[in-house]
């Protein structure tokens, strides 16, 4: 059975670079889409290693994805300070070069938690090698634009009805101006950091991804 790893890497950026971890579905295989998955807040301890980060990105990796988990600007080992989210979208797109180059023709899913939902959502909606976007505890008082308005690509959102910084009912009222397809899951009793259901929160990520067409 091929062994499975992991890797650490830097992703070249205009400024320097950005601290990563690469973790392919199986050595030598060819995977069936690439992932890239954005962590919360830099201002407020968000890194790579933040767990709803951590569990979302397993869940994927066990679907042949690999997976690229990485630190924004400024955050551990990358290059760079906070840019108030306009770098961090630069910081998303040069992340997706680098997977586009390591696996030419993969087409990509986005997935992002809290902040990092804010930017993976505006950037996987305007590049054409994002074929599909994942979002959780979405900020979305932080959407004052129409950067989703014309992204037709499947959406899955997932937020809990207790989230006491992105608070469920105005998600929800946002999510009904996003185009289909989409789908709006609430993961009752869960706070905005899904504790004691993130195992929840990955079958529902699976589910997800076993039913999109390539």
């Amino acid at each position: 059975m091929p062994s499975k790893q992991v890797l650490h890497v830097n992703i070249p950026t205009a400024i320097g670079s950005l601290e990563g971890i690469l973790k392919p579905e199986e050595e030598h295989s060819q995977p069936a889409y690439v992932g890239l998955v954005c962590h919360p807040h830099p201002l407020y301890g968000g890194t790579m290693h933040n767990k709803v980060v951590f569990q979302v990105a397993k869940a994927l990796q066990g679907q042949n994805i690999a997976i690229l988990r990485f630190n924004f600007r400024g955050v551990g080992h990358s290059s760079g300070v906070y840019d108030e989210g306009r770098g961090e979208m630069d910081d998303a797109r040069f992340a997706l070069e680098f997977l586009s180059r390591r696996y030419p023709g993969t087409p990509a899913i986005i997935a992002g938690f809290s902040f990092g939902s804010w930017i993976g959502l505006r950037v996987g909606a305007a590049d054409d090698r994002v074929q599909a976007l994942i979002g959780l505890g979405t900020p979305t008082r932080m959407f004052d634009d129409n950067s989703l308005h014309g992204c037709h690509k499947p959406k899955l959102f997932i937020h809990g009805a207790e989230d006491e910084q992105a608070p469920y009912e105005l998600a929800q009222a946002w999510f009904e101006s996003v185009p289909a397809p989409k789908r709006w899951v609430r993961v009752q009793g869960a706070n905005h950091f899904f504790q004691d259901r993130l195992t929840e929160v990955q079958d529902l990520i699976v589910n997800f991804v076993q039913g999109l067409e390539l």
